[in-house]
This record gives C-alpha cells, sequence and structure tokens, in this order.
C-alpha cells in the first residue's frame, strides 16, 4: 500500500517522483518499459526554454517560466549537464516582425528577463553562420541547453536515494477504485495507492480511461532530427529557432551540451503512438528548412537521425488537474515546453496531493546527488588521480566518447542502474559518438552479463531479460 503511484518515469513522472520524496510518503513509480527516460523524454530538442512563447495565463507560460529559473539549480545540486547559451528566434520577412514583437510582449507578460528585438546585422554579428535572408531576430539570454537523459536520471536517482520505489518493466493494465484508494493491476502484480498521479505520457488518455468516463485526447505528434557530429558543433553558439507556427517552434539548429550539433524537428500528427521511424522526405524538410536559418551547415558530418513522438492534448495546455474520480491526478498533454517545465510540473502535482493529503516534509530528506564521473571532462591530473584509485578508469571502452570501463560500471552499480545497452548509453555516452556503438558495444556487452548475471547474447539493447521464462521481452 503506497500513498502515491505515479505511472510513467519520463521527466514529468520523475520530477513528481523526486518533489514528493521531500515528505512522509510512501511513493512508488510504475514504467511499462526496463528503465526510466523511454519514452518522449529520450527523443526530443534538449532545450530549456526561456519562456517567451506560451500564451500568458496558461499552465505552459506560468510552469515553463518556473521550470526555467529552477532549471540552474537543480543542475548544480543533482549534477547534469545545463548550459545558459541563449536563443534565436528568425524573421525573414520585415512584414512578419511583429510575430517577433508579439513574443517579445509575451515574454514581458509572462515575466522573462533578458529578451530583445535586433536587427539582422546585429544577429549575424553574434552568430555568423546566420543567412544574409535573416532581417531580425528575437534574442532570449535565459534559454539554455540540457542533457534530458541526465537529467531524467538525476531526479530518479535523487527520489530512489530518498526512499521511492521504481517497478520498472510494469505494464499497467487495468485500474480499480476501491474503499482505501486505487487497486493498479500490472504486469508484475498488484499496486495499491491511495493517489495515483498518471503521467503515461503519449498514453496518459488510455491510462485516464481506466478510472474516468471524462474523455481526454492524446495526439502523437512525431518529430524528426539530424544529430551532427562534433567536428560541426561550432556552426552556432545559440539555439536558432524560426518564427512558430499552429504546428509549433518549427525546425531548429542547436549545439548540444556534449558538443554535438543537434537540427529538427518536423511536426506530423500520426495514428500509432508507436512509430518513431525517420523518413526520406522528413529529414530532407529538415534540412530545407533548418538552411533557411543557418548558412552551409555540414550535413555530410550527420552520424545518426531518430525521431520522437510528443502527446499533444485536446485543450491547448497541459492538463494537470484531479479528475473526476477523487485521488486520480492527470499530468497529460506535457508537450513542449514539457521538457524544462517538468520541474515546475513536480511543485505543481505535489500543491495538488497537499490539497487531498497533508504532506509532512522529511528531516533528512537529500537534495543532492553525484552523478557518474564523464573521463573524458577531466584534466589530465584529474584522470591520472582516478585510474590511481580505481585502474578500471584507464581502460577505454568508446573511443568516440572516451567512455571507461570505470564509466560503465558506476553507470551499472548506481542507483537503478543500467541493464541494457541503451541504459549504459544514456548514462555515460557511450555509443553515442562517430561510429554509433560499432566500436564499444562488444566490451559494453560483457560488463553487462557480467554484472547481470547472464549471457553476452542475452543483453538487449532495450528491454528486460526474463530470467524465468529464459527468454527476453520487450
Amino acid at each position: 500500500m503506497y500513498d502515491v503511484a505515479i505511472i510513467g518515469a519520463g521527466a514529468v513522472g520523475c520530477a513528481a517522483a523526486m518533489e514528493l520524496s521531500k515528505y512522509e510518503l510512501s511513493v512508488c513509480v510504475i514504467e511499462k518499459n526496463s528503465d526510466v527516460c523511454e519514452g518522449t523524454t529520450k527523443a526530443n530538442s534538449a532545450i530549456a526554454h526561456a519562456g517567451f512563447d506560451a500564451k500568458p495565463g496558461t499552465l505552459k507560460a506560468k510552469l515553463n517560466v518556473r521550470g526555467s529559473k529552477l532549471m540552474g539549480e537543480l543542475a548544480e545540486k543533482l549534477d547534469f549537464a545545463y548550459k545558459q547559451n541563449g536563443a534565436m528566434v528568425l524573421c525573414f520577412d520585415e512584414n512578419d516582425i511583429s510575430g517577433l514583437e508579439e513574443l517579445k510582449k509575451r515574454a514581458e507578460l509572462n515575466g522573462v528577463q533578458g529578451v530583445s528585438i535586433i536587427t539582422g546585422d546585429k544577429a549575424r554579428e553574434l552568430e555568423p553562420s546566420l543567412t544574409d535572408s535573416v532581417c531580425a531576430a528575437l534574442l532570449a539570454e535565459t534559454s539554455a541547453i540540457i542533457c534530458p537523459f541526465e537529467m531524467t536520471l538525476a531526479f530518479a536517482e535523487n527520489a530512489c536515494e530518498n526512499g521511492v520505489v521504481f517497478r520498472l518493466s510494469s505494464r499497467v493494465e487495468g485500474i480499480s477504485k476501491s474503499d482505501k484508494g486505487f487497486v493498479i493491476k500490472t504486469s508484475t502484480g498488484e499496486v495499491t495507492a491511495s493517489i495515483v498521479i498518471n503521467a503515461a505520457g503519449l498514453y496518459a488518455d488510455e491510462i485516464h480511461s481506466m478510472v474516468s468516463s471524462t474523455p481526454l485526447g492524446i495526439t502523437a505528434r512525431r518529430g524528426e532530427y539530424l544529430l551532427m557530429d562534433k567536428a560541426a558543433g561550432g556552426a552556432v553558439s545559440r539555439t536558432i529557432f524560426q518564427l512558430p507556427t499552429k504546428m509549433g517552434k518549427g525546425v531548429l539548429v542547436t549545439p548540444t551540451v556534449h558538443g554535438n550539433l543537434l537540427v529538427g524537428p518536423t511536426a506530423d500528427n500520426i495514428e500509432d503512438k508507436d512509430d518513431v521511424s525517420t523518413t526520406s522526405k522528413g529529414l530532407g524538410d529538415v534540412k530545407a528548412k533548418a538552411s533557411l536559418s543557418v548558412k552551409n551547415i555540414p550535413f555530410g558530418k550527420v552520424i545518426t537521425s531518430f525521431s520522437g513522438n510528443r502527446a499533444v492534448g485536446d485543450t491547448g495546455d497541459f492538463i494537470i488537474q484531479q479528475s473526476d474520480v477523487k485521488g486520480f491526478i492527470d499530468a497529460a498533454g506535457i508537450e513542449s515546453p514539457g521538457l524544462t517545465s517538468a520541474p515546475a510540473i513536480g511543485e505543481y502535482l505535489c500543491e495538488i496531493v497537499s490539497g487531498i493529503t497533508e504532506l509532512k516534509p522529511k528531516n533528512n530528506y537529500k537534495d543532492t546527488r553525484k552523478g557518474i564521473v564523464h573521463f573524458n571532462s577531466l584534466s589530465y591530473s584529474e584522470r591520472n588521480e582516478l585510474i590511481k584509485k580505481n585502474a578500471a578508469y584507464g581502460k577505454i571502452v568508446c573511443r568516440c566518447e572516451t567512455v571507461t570501463e570505470g564509466e560503465i560500471l558506476d553507470a551499472i552499480n548506481r542507483p537503478l542502474g543500467a541493464t541494457t545497452l541503451d541504459g549504459v548509453k544514456r548514462r555515460t555516452r557511450a555509443g553515442m559518438g562517430r561510429c554509433q556503438a560499432g566500436f564499444c558495444s562488444p566490451v559494453t556487452m560483457k560488463l553487462l552479463a557480467e554484472k547481470l548475471g547472464i549471457k553476452v547474447e542475452q543483453v538487449r539493447k532495450n528491454g528486460v531479460y526474463d530470467t524465468d521464462r529464459g527468454h527476453c521481452d520487450e
């Protein structure tokens, strides 16, 4: 019996778990995948938006701005990658400058600082790679870039260290109301909880319908991206947007916190929520639209393409509220700026929970977390000292990203440790470089097999090995 059960271990679910772990509550996170950050959170633009785009008065605006302010402090306390690099929104036609003025007005109403409109010449002075067709731009100084994997894992590990239970590889199959709260039937057994938070992302509508008869609509919107090698990472220093449309913020060009260059996404509504394929047309559109913003983008240095589906709600705003069934709380339709808003959404969900049950702060809450030491970021003297303490850090496994055996072992052994190749990749970047795991996979698989006590051929890219039935399940 838990006080709160959270369904979904993406950015929102893990942020809620972290916030609730500050109080004297028993909390459980239920996730159908074998790891956190396996859904929408793992495939997005990795931007901490300043908050100038959201319509004033909406939850998106309120929580975006709050989340943006929280992000830097959380990154320092929880040790995940964050860089306030600023952003520009480009205008290509003087007749559309009113669109920039509208965004600036929204920024002022939303309480966003450091926003101004500059000329095309000034924009090119700051970002020399911008095209000659840029006639004006909105400059937002507080926009930032993050690593969504590191952020979500940091939230989850902090929650875990503060007592939250994570039930991974547990698919929710049904929810029934009882006198004591809710009985959640999962693929790994039943969970009983007084309060349920529905943070199931693309599937929040299906979870909602297990309890409530009121409609909640979610549409999957697919976005395709191209990721380029670090040799292309210096093309721009800021995140470069185009004036947004009703389908979203358009195609962006941005550096990543790890030094790559990312362009995308497209915005296509699709019926199959699991369809994360890329298309020649979609990637062609990304190249064409990105080239309107930035000259000579080195598309020859693309190392991978990917797509992610975001959950678009039917209200035009985040849907964060207690449903018509007392104790069942929806956190649905968390599209952009959902990643930025996640910490603030966690706070907001705590407020809703406090209206249902009393929240007593813990005396022993731990508000810091130490992430995996990234060997590649250390000085030579720091590397030598680390190797003296642990020889495993002297063995390079991933040449592209300079990831060591010590880092991979840490990723496997730490709270909520990795159990798959993708799990190791998201924690250490082993496999994210130029060769896309072509060199490091065999050694990583060997290390996983040894620590998990399974055969090398049973190690999965993702999913979980079923020891009872002797085979692997998705």
